[in-house]
């Protein structure tokens, strides 16, 4: 039997502020979590080391594949934060086949800071990306908690794990 297991995930649906969305986005990019690093170099070493020094900004974007208003007028208020959770089914396969599903869930809280009029050509469909700032994130894979991050609230978990738990201590959070 093959010991080489692969997943795959093809395909999801998205809830904006508990409204199911589905078949309204053709694509969705969701953040790309990047650590600020910070260089050390001194006299002594023979070269220099980078160290954690915090998250870079976090964004979402969605390709829609029409004008859909009520879309729209969520994107548009950039005072009001908007909850999107992208659901989506991940499937493991081996030598037999498919073996496995299971649900992975993103969960995202976030400001729209770019929503189009749209690009209108003819004889095709018009496209909108709108695009998140993201202040919050949380993915979690067949009821586990692989990461969540809220940089308002300076929690940045890895599985059930606050890494900043002594960070907070230190600094009287």
């Amino acid at each position: 039997m093959s010991k080489i297991e692969i997943n795959k995930l093809t395909n999801c649906n998205i809830y904006m502020n508990g409204n199911n969305l589905l078949g309204r986005a053709e694509e969705v990019q969701l953040p790309q979590i990047k650590h600020k690093m910070a260089e050390h170099k001194a006299l002594g070493m023979v070269g220099s080391a980078e160290f954690f020094a915090g998250i870079d900004k976090l964004e979402c974007k969605i390709k829609w594949n029409a004008l859909y208003p009520d879309v729209l007028r969520t994107c548009a208020n950039p005072f009001t934060a908007t909850i999107l959770q992208v659901r989506a089914n991940l499937e493991t396969y081996n030598g037999l086949g498919k073996i496995k599903e299971v649900p992975a869930t993103a969960f995202l809280i976030g400001t729209f800071k770019e929503f189009p009029l749209g690009t209108i050509k003819p004889q095709d469909n018009a496209e909108y990306e709108t695009t998140m700032a993201v202040t919050y994130a949380k993915l979690v894979v067949d009821s586990e908690e692989v990461f969540e991050i809220d940089v308002l609230q300076n929690i940045y978990k890895v599985g059930f794990i606050d890494i900043l738990t002594l960070f907070k201590k230190n600094i009287g959070a």
